[in-house]
Parts: C-alpha cells; structure tokens; sequence
C-alpha cells in the first residue's frame, strides 16, 4: 500500500494548527473537546500526532480546525510554501 504524504509531509497544516491553538490558549485536550462538539470523532492523541506531522487531516477536520479557532482557511494554510521547497 502507497503511503500519501506531500514532500515527505502527512499534512501542510501542523505548524499553524500549533501557533493558532496556542494563541487561543487551548490544549491540545480543549480542541479535541471543541471539534468533538462539531460531531468530529477526535481525541488528544490524534491531536498530537497532526501537529507533529504524523497523522493525515481529513477536508471536514480541516474546516472543522479552522472554525474552532476561528480562522480562515488562508489562516491555516499560511505555511503551504514553505512545504513546496
């Protein structure tokens, strides 16, 4: 089975996931709680493997992500470049 990554990446939104989760003051645990709200089935573990990189975010968790921290899409993507090198 073919492993999906982007550039070595399982996702582009790791960096900005962490910055913005941290400038809302909320765990890692606090945002699970959120998106679980939204109906997305996500814990404090697959949490942490996304913001290390080790974990794929699905279209609805991305949204989802943005919306919990209230942010753009263009928000979270703010890093896309730098996975392009």
């Amino acid at each position: 089975m073919k492993k999906i990554t982007f550039n070595s990446n399982k996702n582009i939104i790791s960096k900005a996931l962490v910055e913005y989760r941290q400038k809302r003051n909320l765990s890692q645990g606090e945002l699970a709680a959120k998106m679980q709200t939204m109906n997305v089935n996500i814990d404090q573990q697959m949490i942490s493997k996304i913001e290390k990189n080790q974990r794929q975010v699905t279209d609805y968790e991305f949204a989802c992500f943005c919306r919990c921290l209230n942010i753009s899409p263009d928000e979270m993507m703010k890093y896309f470049d730098e996975y392009l090198e």
